[in-house]
Parts: structure tokens; sequence; C-alpha cells
């Protein structure tokens, strides 16, 4: 009997392993407008489109709580499910919220990170609508789903970016990733130490940026103000390098982003020197910055800069690749860190993202 093949998961890349998997579900009810594939599903309500969608943090995987406070973590998970929402130009209403629990959380500690989920709720007008808890032997696992609502005429998905749109981030890049790295360092001097004091001084905007996080429920107000709906649109969760293949992908076109263009805070540049690492890299790879990436059309760009959002690039016909543009003109192809699975070797695709690493 010939050996059953077992094909690494890593070796796909996650597109293609998302791909492989949804390929075979065919919507079987009229009222899924779109499934996998994007942001958030969409669902025909009515006179709207609702939205749903689902995050998953893992203990060891996207935190540590050696130095992960549990109120920010419960406001963090909050903030990845409903930038999801805001990612397909919707309103979060809703979210819900499953738990996998170890004995050596005691009631006192999960109310600690309800206490944060409370916060974000008030903070973006959401409900906490439910949830489920079980029992776990692996630490803390925290599923957060989110619903929210869009017109039909203004939902935004990732195929939309035509030859010439603008290519715009809602704000800095990189932050989350060396905020990740600094807390790391710290955590790694400072172990067997009886009374550890870390050196946080001068680096709390990268601290705020890693443990608590916004989403910027702000621009997809504002953009509605002055009636601009994005041609595409996904939030930056696994790195600017990721999404624009995201965008381009879904919508069979090409992109040059502007290196001396992306939007890098001093406080990651400085970082960046101290572990004489590459603040581009961080901007291209690092994950949980919770902007957004969208495109609008040229005729927009003095709209654009009057809400302070920073054009990037450009959107380039099919096949002609997706490439950063250096000060010089130079073009180096755009390539996302490989999808790693626990135990298996990085692989050229996409995703695990340096702050998903944990």
């Amino acid at each position: 009997m010939a050996e059953k093949k077992h094909t690494p998961i890593a070796s796909l890349g996650q597109f293609a392993f998302v791909d492989r998997l949804c390929a075979p579900f065919a919507p079987l009810n009229p009222s899924t407008v779109k499934g996998c594939g994007d942001d958030a599903a969409v669902i025909d309500a009515g006179d709207k489109y609702m939205l749903f969608t689902t995050d998953l943090l893992l203990e060891g995987v996207q935190f540590d709580l050696t130095y992960f406070p549990l109120q920010h973590l419960g406001y963090k998970a909050v903030v990845a499910g409903i930038s999801d929402i805001l990612a397909m130009n919707g309103t979060p209403r809703q979210v819900t919220l499953a738990l996998g629990i170890s004995s050596r959380f005691s009631v006192e500690t999960v109310e600690q990170l309800y206490e944060g989920v409370r916060y974000a709720c008030r903070d973006y007008k959401v409900d906490l609508a439910g949830g489920d808890m079980s029992a776990s032997v692996n630490g803390l696992t925290i599923a957060v789903s989110a619903v929210g609502e869009v017109a039909k005429d203004k939902i935004v998905y990732r195929s939309g970016a035509q030859v010439n749109d603008l290519i715009c981030v809602t704000g800095a890049l990189g932050g989350a990733y060396m905020g990740l790295h600094l807390l790391e360092r710290e955590k790694r001097a400072l172990d067997g130490h009886p009374n550890p004091h870390p050196k946080f001084e001068g680096y709390e905007y990268l601290l705020g940026r890693q443990l608590r996080p916004s989403a910027r429920l702000d621009i997809i107000e504002e953009l509605a103000k002055i009636d601009l709906v994005p041609t595409s649109m996904i939030d930056i969760t696994d790195g600017l390098a990721s999404e624009v293949l995201h965008l381009c992908k879904d919508s069979d076109k090409g992109a040059r982003i502007y290196l001396n263009r992306l939007p890098i805070a001093q406080q990651t540049n400085k970082m960046a020197e101290e572990l004489h690492s590459d603040p581009v890299v961080a901007a291209l790879n690092g994950g949980d910055d919770f902007e957004l990436l969208f495109t609008v059309p040229l005729a927009r760009q003095e709209d654009i800069f009057a809400l302070g959002i920073d054009v990037i690039g450009h959107i380039t016909a099919a096949g002609s690749g997706v490439a950063l543009v250096t000060p010089d003109d130079q073009l180096i192809p755009v390539q996302a860190p490989g999808w790693v699975v626990r135990g298996d070797e990085p692989a050229s695709g996409e995703d695990e993202s340096p702050a998903d690493a944990q």
C-alpha cells in the first residue's frame, strides 16, 4: 500500500494553505455574500450587510504572560476582533469571547482579563454578547469573535484596487514589533533576578503599541464624513509586506511602495539602532500594528492628505509585480516571512510575522 502523503503546512505558505482548505466550500445559503478570503465574512441582513470575524490568541504564541498584563490582553483581544470589521469599512457592534483556562488561573485573574475587555467595549461602543469557557491543559487560549454592520454600497473588500490608486496607511508601522523586542530583551536580562526593574523609560510609545494597541475606528468615521469609500482595504496585523501582497493578489494588480515614504516613529528608529536592526524590516514584517492599509482613486489625494494619512505608493497593472522602490529608483520584490507552525522550519510564503513569534 502506498504511503500516505504528508505535506508540511509551512511548505504551502498561508495564502495557498487557506485557499486549499476553503476551495471545497461553495456557499449553500443565498445570504452568504462572502465567506473565506477577506477580513470578515459578509452576510446579507436585508438592508445592510452583517460582518462576522474570529481571531485566536494563544499563550506562548501571540502573548507571554511574563510581561503581558491581563487587563491589556483583554483589551487587545477586543481590538484584534473589531479591527477586522473596520477593514471592511464596517461599524463593530458586538463581540463574544471564548476562553480555554488552565488550573493556574484564579477567579480574580480571569476577572482582570475581563476588566480589559470591558474597557475596550466601552471605548469602541461594542457589547460583550456572550462566549464560552473550557478547561485547558496548555495555559490560556482566547478566541474573540466580532460582529458588525455596513451599508451595502459602502462595503470594502480586498479585491477592488484599481491601477493608479493611491496606497494609504493610517499610522506609523513597526512600533508593536519593536515593543515586543523591548519586552523580550528585558525578560532575558532580568531572568532569575529577585527584584526586577525593567528599563522601559523613553519607550512608552512602543510598549503601548504592543500591549494596548488601538483600532482605527476614527479613520473609518473620518472617511465617512467626506464620503470617501476606499477601493480596497485590509488591517495590518501580519506586517505591511504581507498585507500589500494580500491586496494585490485579491485585486489581481501589482504595486509600488516607496521606502522613503514608510511612516516609522522616532522610538521605532531608536530601538532598531540599539538592536542593530533595520527599522524598515520592522515596518514591513512586524505584526500587531492594527493600522489600516487601503487604496483610493488618485482624484481623492487632497482629501487623504487633509486627514493626515500617509500615501506610500500606488497600484500598478496586473503582472507588474509588487515591489519596493528605493530612493535611487531600484526595485526590490516584496516578500513576506514564512508561515510557521510550531516545530516546523520557516518556508517561503506568508505570515508568521515576527510579532507572532512570541
